[in-house]
């Protein structure tokens, strides 16, 4: 009997925490990619991917030269150019965002280190249809620490 509670509470935890939710990619408005930049307020570097809350300071604006920016290649097709020229900045207002970056697997490939709360990122990603929902951020490429990573595949 006491095993059965147990497990039944197991299975309670995870959905106790809608903030680290997952949630498919399908629903990401990959036609308007959005650029996203702060520090790392928190970090959950696990499966299904890994996982960063930042903050965004106030009065956030698309850098002059991000559509300049070098980006690696990838075994994906994906036009980056295109997508770091046609980023905008999120609509809405919030000042925290939830990042899913790319699974651990992905991100060991592209050597990206574990990263801390105190660092500072910017990405370029995808958010919710029409911004509805959670301040969350499919991350297409990441900029951290003098690099740049593209997560929608590995490395070419």
């Amino acid at each position: 009997m006491k095993r059965r509670h147990l497990v039944l509470a197991a299975f309670s935890l995870p959905a106790a925490s809608s903030s680290w939710a997952h949630h498919g990619w399908s629903s990401f408005d990959q036609e308007r990619p959005i650029y996203l930049e702060g520090k790392v307020v928190q970090a959950r570097w696990q499966n299904p991917h890994a996982e960063l809350i930042i903050e965004l300071p106030a009065g956030l604006k698309v850098p002059a030269d991000l559509a300049k920016r070098s980006l690696p290649a990838q075994s994906s097709p994906v036009d980056g150019p295109a997508l770091l020229s046609k980023a905008e900045a999120p609509r809405r207002k919030d000042r925290q965002w939830e990042l899913e970056l790319a699974p651990l697997t992905r991100m060991e490939a592209w050597k990206v280190a574990e990263i801390k709360p105190g660092t500072a990122v910017s990405v370029v990603g995808f958010t919710f249809k029409e911004e509805k929902g959670e301040a969350i951020a499919r991350v297409e490429y990441l900029f951290v620490d003098g690099k740049a990573y593209g997560l929608r595949s590995s490395p070419a």
